[in-house]
């Protein structure tokens, strides 16, 4: 088995939903060995994802799947003395211990970095949050399609026209950028452990990844700048920096912003070659200020051809598009495959997404498969030093599942 980067790296997870242990995930992908802390009995909440309404529905926990694999699983009930006992022990052995849970449940659970730092000077405490860790709202819950979708911007930013309603969020389509800001904190405080000998304690939050997002336009408003309207597809200002709809019913986009010199050529892929003359788009300004009589040329020429018709004469021509891709697409994605962005779990066939960083000399461990609710407890305090005798006292008296 691959032993990655961070071979011999202890990581405790106790967060839940779902950038938080996403981050931990990515950190198994490299071979560090993490530790689930969930409660016992039904576990992690993130585990029923898939039963809430609106969910796409199978025989395969796909939420576990995805942010659990890699990871072994004890059961602890931390509002039980006796299970915070067996955690400080796994903290004073632990490299990175993660946690996203609001404030007041860190302290009713002893899980705060006041109760961990003391124990392990070389601890990273990893704390994540929806609105950061100061402030009148620090208390305050938070999931991605609030505070990072809604707060920022993003959601209105990103509606069609300024007559549609704000655009929903997908899940964890937030929290996965999120996860990966984290997981920088984590690998920056690390580095400087190496420098120091010394732990420490790293933030981010769901708030401050959304308008990291959502920054360039952010910082134009923060520099005053005066925006103009949200315009439907339909009036974009520029036709080759839009997105058309071909006749199966699937769009792509175009993204010619070396539009002086593909603009013929865009022309000729469409079989309009008239346009490279039309006096009405002979320059860059005279297309602009017709973008409207433009797009309307280019919905009719693309109406008139299936999706991977376009795509081959687009990429035979050496012009910027991107299809919009739909779920349908993505099992059998070859550039996807051929990358690794879609990795096998360990003797299985089904795959699942990796992480989406490489480095070049090593490999990430072949996924494993997520673990059951405490199926690691009794391993788990085996090498923390428990007997027996102790761990059957600690499964009776409740605090370990």
């Amino acid at each position: 088995m691959e032993k990655g980067i961070f071979s011999g790296l202890k990581v405790l997870d106790c967060a839940s939903f779902i950038a938080a242990p996403a981050a931990a995930t990515v950190l198994s992908d490299f071979g560090a060995d993490v530790i689930k802390i969930e409660p016992p009995g039904a576990g992690d909440p993130y585990r029923n994802l898939p039963n809430l309404p609106g969910y796409p529905t199978g025989e395969h926990n796909f939420a576990w799947l995805l942010e659990a694999r890699n990871k072994k699983s004890i059961a602890l009930d931390l509002a039980k003395p006796e299970a915070q006992a067996v955690l400080y022990k796994l903290v004073a052995e632990a490299d990175v211990f993660i946690t996203n849970m609001p404030p007041p449940v860190r302290a009713k659970l002893g899980i705060t970095h006041d109760h961990l730092a003391h124990l392990n000077d070389r601890l990273i405490y990893a704390s994540f949050t929806g609105y950061g860790e100061k402030g009148e709202e620090a208390n305050k819950p938070g999931f991605d399609s609030n505070a990072y979708w809604a707060r920022s911007g993003l959601m209105d930013l990103v509606r069609a026209d300024i007559d549609t309603t704000p655009a929903r969020s997908v899940a964890g389509m937030g929290d996965h950028p999120c996860a990966m800001a984290f997981y920088g904190a984590i690998v920056t405080a690390l580095y400087q452990r190496e420098k120091t000998g010394k732990g420490s304690h790293v933030a981010s939050n769901l708030m401050a990844n959304g308008v990291w997002a959502a920054s360039v336009l952010a910082q134009a408003k923060l520099c005053g700048a005066k925006f103009g309207e949200r315009r439907p597809r339909e009036r974009a200002l520029n036709a080759v920096a839009n997105h058309y709809q071909c006749r199966d019913g699937r769009w792509l986009i175009l993204s010619l912003l070396s539009e002086e010199k593909q603009f013929p050529t865009l022309a000729k892929c469409l079989g309009r070659e008239d346009l490279i003359t039309d006096p009405r788009f002979a320059t860059k300004p005279d297309r602009h200020a017709r973008s409207v009589e433009l797009i309307k040329i280019f919905d009719e020429t693309f109406a008139t051809r299936d999706l991977a018709e376009w795509r081959k004469i687009l990429d035979g021509n050496g012009l910027v598009f991107g299809i919009v891709g739909i779920l349908d697409d993505i099992p059998n994605d070859k550039q996807m495959l051929d990358n690794e962005v879609l990795v096998p779990f360990e003797n299985d066939t089904m795959l699942t997404i990796s992480s989406p960083i490489w480095i070049d000399g090593t490999k990430k461990v072949q996924p494993r498969k997520p673990p059951a609710v405490g199926e690691h407890s009794d391993e788990i305090l085996r090498e923390a030093g428990y007997d027996e005798a102790a761990i059957k006292q600690l499964r009776s008296s409740g605090a370990v599942g």
